[in-house]
């Protein structure tokens, strides 16, 4: 091999500090750890019931019975978090099982806590799971009403906090939620219990897989009306400056990967944990291109994973938390 000629006196070698995988390892700047993920997971009536998500492998609606024992594994491999999303076994106009203490979110919550396990139960707060229509409120004709909706999610909140929930995290994008919220668990006696703020989502369609997995895909039109304009920025500070006002503890970006500037923006503009959300259609194009042999599905979902914390992003919400956990030093 030819010998090196030197470069002039103190050029820069910064492949020096490339050569060596212990020395990468040294210098890395971002880590991605066990500690930053939070797992969706999807819970249903019934019992021994474990239904795979056609257009998301490896993700299931699973009964209360086998949702504890996921969450055994998810625990074990050191995942703080799940953040949980319900299928009731009816719907209606209003989303009534949203917000009864007997509905499934509840009744996973006292099993789950009843099992005893280290990991924080988050749970999502909106009723487009729970509404015939599946729109995230009350329609007035085809428009959804804020106010009335904030009150029905300021009940569901209450629910699920006295089911055991540890954090309320609304997903609704309704104005003025965030401080309805926490005035009721406050005067309800849960000044304890955080709120984590989807404070930040835009109207994407990488949300596709996601109205399968939850059931929740709108009779008519769509939720451009309430969730963001995917081209403002500078709308998302505004949001996210209001809902922490308002009381919000935790913010969440939502999608992650095309919104990578706005996780950006939210680390420089505000001193409080940012969540990212790794949405269903961000997981399933990978999935999807690592089956037909396209792309290293490990490399490619890792170097995503990197990407959204190299944003900002202190934590992240993904469906990939378990296969990472599984593999981290």
């Amino acid at each position: 091999m030819e010998k090196e000629r030197p470069l002039a006196l103190g050029a820069a070698r910064p492949r020096r500090l490339r050569a060596n995988p212990l020395v990468r390892r040294m210098v890395r700047e971002t880590q991605l750890r066990r500690e930053d993920l939070i797992l969706p997971l999807f819970v249903c009536p019934g019992t021994g019931v474990r239904r795979e998500i056609s257009s998301m492998p490896g993700n299931y609606q699973l009964s209360v019975d086998l949702l504890v024992e996921e969450c055994r594994q998810v625990a074990g491999l050191g995942i703080p978090a799940v953040i949980l999303f319900g299928i009731p076994p009816h719907k209606d106009a209003v989303g009534s099982s949203g917000y009864d203490p007997q509905g499934i979110v509840p009744q996973a919550l006292r099993a789950l806590k009843a099992a005893k396990l280290d990991l924080v139960l988050i749970a999502d707060v909106c009723l487009c799971e729970y509404t015939d229509h599946g729109h995230c409120g009350v329609l007035h004709g085809e428009e959804v009403v804020n106010d009335a909706t904030v009150e029905l999610l300021g009940r569901e909140a209450l629910v699920y906090a006295q089911a055991g929930a540890d954090i309320i995290a609304p997903s609704d994008m309704m104005d003025g939620r965030v401080g309805h919220i926490r005035r009721v668990l406050d005067q309800a006696g849960y000044s304890q219990v955080p709120i984590m703020a989807y404070a930040a989502k835009f109207a994407s369609g990488f949300y596709g897989p996601f109205r399968e997995a939850a059931e929740s895909t709108p009779q008519f039109g769509d939720r451009r009306g309430y969730q963001m304009d995917p081209a403002n920025a500078r709308e998302a500070l505004r949001e996210i400056e209001l809902d922490l006002r308002e009381g919000a503890d935790l913010i969440i970006v939502k999608p992650a990967l095309a919104y990578l500037d706005i996780i950006r923006a939210a680390r420089e503009h505000f001193q409080v944990p940012v969540a990212a959300y790794n949405v269903s259609g961000e997981f399933s194009m990978v999935k999807a291109a690592a089956a037909r042999g396209w792309i290293d599905e490990v490399r490619i979902r890792d170097e995503i994973l990197l990407s959204i914390k190299r944003a900002g992003a202190d934590l992240i919400l993904t469906y990939f938390a378990k296969d990472v956990a599984a593999i981290l030093p």
